[in-house]
């Protein structure tokens, strides 16, 4: 008999062959500890926090977005002198104003 065919006639014969075979892995077999699950949790609400934070920073850039190109086209119009910079004051408060939300009628 080989040593190879020694081995692999151990390794399936024997019923404690291997460090997990007499105590288990988790200290005496009893299994894992009573708070394994808090650790997919925690990792699963990381990355749902930052998910999150991706699509709302993505929205609030998108929200902004006419306003920034109203200002650029105003601000544009007074670098041409187009129009005077009281004007252009004026107008760029209009446009950085926060809109009012209109109720919806009801039906």
């Amino acid at each position: 008999m080989s040593i190879n065919e020694t081995v692999a006639t151990i390794a399936v014969a024997g019923d404690n062959w291997g460090p997990w075979r007499e105590s288990g892995p988790w200290h005496d077999g009893g299994g894992p500890p009573a708070f394994w699950p808090i650790f997919p949790i925690l990792w699963f609400l990381v990355i749902a926090g930052i998910i999150t934070a991706i699509i709302l920073f993505g929205r609030q850039r998108a929200a902004e977005g006419p306003r920034r190109a109203g200002e650029a086209k105003l601000a544009e119009r007074y670098a041409e002198g187009a129009i005077d910079e009281n004007e252009y004051r004026a107008r760029r408060d209009v446009l950085r104003e926060q809109p009012v939300k209109q109720p919806k009628p009801d039906k």
